[in-house]
This record gives structure tokens, sequence and C-alpha cells, in this order.
């Protein structure tokens, strides 16, 4: 289901109208090209072209449709014409020359391996002609030949006066893309079609944690993951055609490319939304979960607004509501990828849910908090020192599982809150919207069918809200406050050295902080001082008495109605 609905996005985006937005045909890819080596027709050099852009580290090199790039491991194998400096031109950067010799030789004998239709071809001709000679004095006087040397950049041909590469010419490509007349030929698990099957699917970049040079969805390297009968005949444990091997890698490669609009990292797991139809919702969803860039800080917000006029309305500015929708979420497993979530929704479907999870965060907060609250600020509130390297491994996929499938959110949120809340003796905001959210889709969940449900918690203060947790919280949160106003400019409240405590085993605590309660009061103005006697009696109103201990969900509830108490004191009200 995963391979079929990624090899339909890319036939999607192969018939897009836009050039810009087509994804490579089959057998190319597009790759940076940071050094081009003009040549003429008798294969002398000409020039070292440079195509990249940006000052110091950041420069960005132009990108160029090229034969699509072998598998390497460890071995030495050569691509097509294009190559990093060790292969193209046999340059020594590690100070290894029997493998650099071995390198050279291998994207030489790429060449005498193409067909005779491409070996007449003027422009390959020349590369042959330059390998031989390979004037080297010429290249290492050339100004960027020290950038060469340093980073073994990739390099490919060009014909002096062509626009395009010589791997680009049409002779070369449609070798590039022949296929293999002694490869296995079966039924392609994806298409259903006879087809020559793949023996090592090309490698998936992007994903975060994995190896650098790509892993694998799809790869058998032991004895143990082979079928019977196909012992080293790896990819025929899964046949898949050549061309849907292509078409669903390329996919997912393009959708984790760097700067993807279609993706973001959620704790270890980078996840992808793509839909069947062009959509709005698939940058939408991105732009919702993620953070949004330093030069356009409004965008997670813009996305809110847009996606709850959508779910009102029923209607996407791009895409339709029955459009089928998909998420994916990839972590990192040796050389492995490994499948955190998948889920498959209608657009509008996929959109009410996740309007539900904005709603389930709602909370008030201090003008300065912003409105949209990103996934990964949620998952960083409730990590140690606020350190995305801190964030529980799995938990965001299970969060992210839990909006799409709308389901409770996992207990190691709650737990993770409540710790943080415990450990800093401070409520913030993404913490009290975490802690709101899990709260409120657990009522939710546990009292579906029942006759006289527990009543869900309020973006703000709900004075009317019995439960004893939460008005616990709230005279905590009352009685700090008449210590703040008793003795201005207090280094320390009593939230510093109670409020774990007080959250856990409330009984022996808020004793003797009502007794304190009471001199406080004594140094406040009349009017004041009978103001707060007024809201502690009203608070403890529905307390029949201190528990003695509270489980952790209570003490979600205490820092809750901790914070809503502390927020409704700063909060400007109109009659």
């Amino acid at each position: 289901m995963i391979l079929q609905a990624l090899h339909h996005y890319y036939l999607r985006k192969q018939r897009s109208d836009d050039p810009k937005d087509r994804l490579p045909a089959f057998g190319l890819e597009e790759k940076e090209i940071p050094f081009i080596i003009e040549i003429d027709g008798e294969g002398r050099f000409l020039n070292l072209a440079d195509t990249r852009i940006g000052d110091g580290k950041k420069k960005t090199a132009q990108r160029f449709l090229v034969p699509q790039g072998v598998k390497k491991t460890s071995g030495v194998a050569a691509n097509l014409l294009w190559d990093t400096a060790e292969y193209v031109l046999g340059v020594d950067t590690r100070g290894n020359p029997d493998r650099i010799a071995q390198q050279h030789s291998a994207f030489r004998n790429r060449l005498d391996e193409l067909p005779e239709s491409a070996q007449s071809d003027p422009a390959l001709v020349a590369v042959r002609k330059f390998l031989d000679r390979l004037d080297m004095p010429s290249l290492e006087s050339h100004p960027s030949w020290s950038d060469v040397v340093a980073t073994n950049p990739t390099m490919s041909f060009r014909l002096h006066g062509d626009i395009e590469l010589v791997c680009q010419r049409p002779a070369v490509a449609a070798a590039a893309t022949s296929t293999d007349a002694t490869a296995t030929v079966g039924t392609c698990l994806i298409t259903g079609q006879q087809v020559q099957i793949e023996r090592l699917h090309p490698a998936v970049k992007g994903v975060w944690g994995a190896q650098t040079s790509g892993a694998n969805i799809v790869s058998f390297n032991c004895r143990a993951f082979e079928s019977y009968g196909k012992t080293e005949r790896q990819g025929e444990n899964a046949p898949i055609g050549t061309p849907a091997v292509f078409a669903y890698t390329t996919a997912l490669n393009h959708l984790l490319s760097k700067g993807s609009r279609q993706r973001i990292q959620i704790g270890d797991a980078s996840t992808v939304f793509w839909a069947e139809q062009p959509h709005d919702l698939e940058t939408m969803a991105a732009d919702l979960f993620g953070e949004p860039p330093k030069d356009n800080p409004d965008r997670g917000t813009d996305a809110l607004k847009a996606l709850y006029q959508s779910v009102e309305s029923g209607n996407f500015a791009v895409g339709d509501a029955d459009t089928r929708f998909h998420v994916l979420g990839l972590a990192p497993n040796a050389a492995r990828i490994s499948i955190r979530f998948w889920e498959t929704a209608l657009a509008y479907e996929l959109a009410r849910r996740l309007k539900r999870h904005f709603d389930d965060l709602k909370v008030i907060r201090s003008p300065h908090d912003p409105e949209h609250l990103s996934l990964f600020r949620l998952l960083a509130s409730v990590a140690v020192q606020g350190k995305a390297d801190n964030i529980p491994p799995n938990l965001g996929g299970d969060i992210v599982r839990a909006i799409l499938e709308d389901l409770p959110y996992p207990a190691t949120l709650l737990n993770a809150a409540v710790q943080r809340c415990r450990a800093e003796q401070r409520v913030t905001y993404p913490r009290a919207a975490a802690l709101k959210a899990w709260l409120n889709r657990s009522i939710r969940h546990a009292y579906r069918n029942a006759s006289n449900p527990e009543k869900e918690f309020e973006p703000m203060l709900d004075t009317g809200n019995p439960s004893p947790a939460y008005r616990l919280g709230r005279l905590f949160a009352a009685l700090e406050k008449i210590q703040e106003e008793a003795s201005p400019g207090l280094n320390a409240t009593i939230r510093d050295r109670y409020y774990g405590a007080a959250s856990s085993t409330p009984v022996a605590v808020f004793t003797t902080l009502l007794r304190l309660k009471n001199h406080h009061l004594g140094k406040l103005p009349k009017g004041r001082a009978v103001q707060l006697e007024k809201l502690i009696g009203e608070i403890m109103e529905g307390l029949a008495d201190f528990p003695r201990i509270l489980a952790l969900p209570e003490q979600g509830r205490f820092a809750l109605g901790y914070y809503h108490q502390r927020q409704a004191f700063f909060t400007k009200h109109q009659d």
C-alpha cells in the first residue's frame, strides 16, 4: 500500500503541467553538480565551470538531470559520465592511490560498456579523448582547483557551445535507461505487470538519523530474510519491477529532500505528506506541525486559519474534500528504514482531525505566546532542559498517530509534562496546552457512551469545574498570589518550595499553607484581603477534604487549575 501510493504520486508528478514540478523520467535523477569540465570537440580542456552560488560554506550547486547513480557501498562503482573528482579525474584526495586508480578505471569502463549508438556521439568521443590525454597541469592551474582537492566534489562534462551536459545527450540518456536482458523477469507487486525485477533498490536519503549514503525500505542481506530458493537473489524476495522501484524511490527522495514543504521532523520520525491529486493540505499539514521559518514567523498561524476555514466551509483552496491523503513516518533502524506510522484518510476527514487537535490544545495565553503551537515546541516543552535531543524517541510518532487516528494521546505525554512541571516548578503555556489536550481526549474517549460524562476543560478558567485536583491547583495559585502581594519583590514563592508536594501529596502541604495565608492577608489592605478571602472560600467550597495522594492524571488537573488561575490574575476582566 505504501509503495503503491508513492508510485501513484510519482505518476502524478510526471503528468504535471509545470516542468519545474515534474520528477525525473525513468533512469534519471536530479543531482547537484558543483563543477563542470568544459571541453572542445577534440577533448581539450577549456574551463572548469563553478555552478555554486552563495557565500562561504552555504554555497549551493546547480541541479542537473543525470543518469541515475549506482548504489555504492564499500566497493568501487562508478556513475555514468558524472561522479566525484576521484572517479572522474583520478585525483587522490585521501592518500590512497591504489583505490583512486581503481575508481578512475571503473569510471572509464562505464564509457566502454555503452552501446555503439552512444559510442559514436561526438560529445562522448571528445570525453574519451580528454580522459586519454588528461591535461592535469591545465586543471591544476585553474583558480577553483583548490576547492576541488579540498572537497572532492561531484563533476561532469559539457561540450563547448552546448547547454546540456554530455550525460544528458539523447544517445547517452537512452543507453542509461535501457534494461538488462539477462535480468530476472517476474510479476511486479506494485503494477502487476511482467517486467524486469530489480535486485537492489536505490537508497532513500533524507531520513534523520539514517546513514548519510541512504538506507532502504526494501532490502535483503541475510539468509534469515530470504525465501526458499531465492538465496543471494535479494530483490526477488519482494519482486518489484525496475520502473516501479525507480518511481517509488524517486518520489520518496523528492518528498524527503532538503527544503521540501511536504516533510517535517517529529522526534526521530521523518514525516512526509502527499495526496493523490494536487491539494493545499499537502503543504498546510507541514506548516501546522512544523516550526515556522524565521523569515515568515506567521506561516503556522496563517495555515491554522486556513485549516479552520476549510473545515467550516468544507472547501479547500486547491483540491477536493474527498481527495485521498497519505501521511508516512519513517525512522532509522541500522541499514534499513522502519515505518513508524502510516495513515490514509480523505482530505476533509484529516483536516477535521487536525482541527480537533488544535481545539484540544487551545488554552489561554499571554500576549507574547504564539497562537500556533507547533508539534516541535510542544515536544520540546516536555523535554529535559527543553532540548530536542532529550525528547523521548517514540513520543512524536505516537502523538501524530493519535492525531491522525483521533485517539487519546499517549500516556508518555502526560507523564513528561507533569514531571517537567514538578522539576521546574513552572506550568508553561505549551505544557498547559499539552495537559489540557491529554485530559480532554482521555475524558472524551473514556465517557464516549456514558450518560453523565465528566466535563471537559475549557481554554480558560472554569470556576464551575468540580474536579478536586483542579480546585487544588487553583487554590495553590491563589495562596501564591496572596504571598506575592503581601511581600512584593520576593525572590522565591511557595511555588518554588512546595509545588511538587502540593501537586502529589496535598494533605501534607495545604494545612501549612492555609495557616501561613492568614499571616500574609494581615499585610494587605482590608478591601483586597476580603476579596482574596472570598476567592479562597469559592475555591474550597467544592473541596470536602485534602486528598492524601494525587494520581498522575490528577496531577495534570492540578497543574492546569494552577495555570488557569494564574492567567486569570493577569487578565483584564470587563463587566
